[in-house]
């Protein structure tokens, strides 16, 4: 039984308490959060403990640490939970800052904790479905990825101001998507951007429209593309193109039920949330992180998995900034 402490119980920290909560072997035994109601509320719904988090840090009944607090938070938490021996799950990204994801790294390793990055895409089950048939060969050899992230709107300007910036905040998945798919590391990444959706977005010194296309070594190339706007909900589409064949994934919809009449064929709206439309992936990414502490073996994707997507986030706004591919 892996007991499990979780810090923020916020919208995030409520999804991991109830994929938590339909695990036979984990349990959630404390919660700590800015706000007392939220922590007060999430432990009257799950049978945990409210706790400070430097109670949780230094509980002898807590194997593992859940972090859900906002990124400028992660630094410090990491480093205090690695200190006292905790295995560490933690939101995307792990800090803004490649140089202090590498700190983080050297805190890690000194203490010998298990890290997990939450990038919980890779768990979706058709995204892992293709990555499987990749591996298997089914497709032969991967030439081109296309990835299509879109949020039905935009967030607050206030979030923006604090992101990090698109690449940072929302590509950094599709990022780590491109990784995980192309099998090799990039080592050029492109980029191109505008503020199409909303000015007070390029105001905030933003870009709210991006494309960027990575490029590995031996010629694969990646292209993804985002928007802060997708009038028709939550866009979500995959396509891998090998020398035998081509694997797709098309968004997820609110049913599947299709409609025919003489003005023609009609399907629901894709889900219009990141929450609906990957509860199996968070799911997945808690049993898969309790699952390799049980087996004592590392949870991936890992802590280096953190920063080789925050050095291709880097590398993209470098090049939206200069106009001019990156080299890494």
């Amino acid at each position: 039984m892996i007991k499990i402490g979780l810090l923020g119980c916020g919208r995030i920290g409520q999804v991991h308490a109830r994929a938590i909560s339909r695990l036979d072997n984990a349990r959630l035994i404390a919660v700590a959060d800015a706000f007392p109601q939220a922590a007060d509320s999430l432990a009257a719904q799950t049978s945990a403990t409210v706790r400070s988090i430097d109670q949780i840090m230094i509980s002898d009944d807590v194997d593992a640490i859940i972090i859900g607090t906002p990124t400028d938070t992660h630094y410090d938490l990491i480093h205090a939970a690695a200190a006292a021996g905790k295995a560490i799950f933690c939101e995307k990204p792990v800090d803004l800052s490649a140089d202090r994801i590498r700190d983080c790294i050297k805190a890690v390793d000194r203490a010998g904790v298990a890290f997990f990055t939450a990038f919980n895409r890779r768990f979706d089950p058709n995204f892992s479905n293709i990555q499987a048939r990749i591996a298997a060969g089914e497709i032969g050899d991967v030439e081109i990825v296309t990835i299509l992230s879109r949020d039905p709107s935009p967030p607050p300007i206030s979030y923006i101001e604090s992101s990090g910036g698109i690449f940072r905040d929302m590509m950094i998945h599709d990022f780590d998507m491109a990784r995980f798919l192309l099998q090799e590391e990039p080592v050029q990444v492109f980029a191109v951007g505008a503020a199409l959706v909303d000015p007070a977005i390029g105001a905030a010194g933003d870009v709210d429209t991006a494309a960027v296309t990575l490029t590995t070594a031996s010629g694969k190339i990646c292209q993804i593309s985002n928007s802060r706007r997708a009038a028709y909900g939550y866009d979500q589409r995959i396509e891998v193109h090998g020398s035998k064949g081509m694997l797709r994934a098309e968004n997820m919809l609110e049913n599947s039920v299709e409609m025919a009449s003489e003005t023609g064929f009609q399907r629901a709206p894709a889900m219009n949330f990141f929450l609906e439309r990957y509860a199996p992936a968070y799911e997945a990414e808690i049993a898969h992180f309790v699952a390799a502490l049980e087996a004592s073996r590392p949870p991936l994707p890992g802590i280096r998995d953190g920063l080789q997507a925050q050095l291709l986030a880097d590398a993209a706004a470098t090049s939206l900034a200069t106009g001019a591919p990156v080299l890494l």
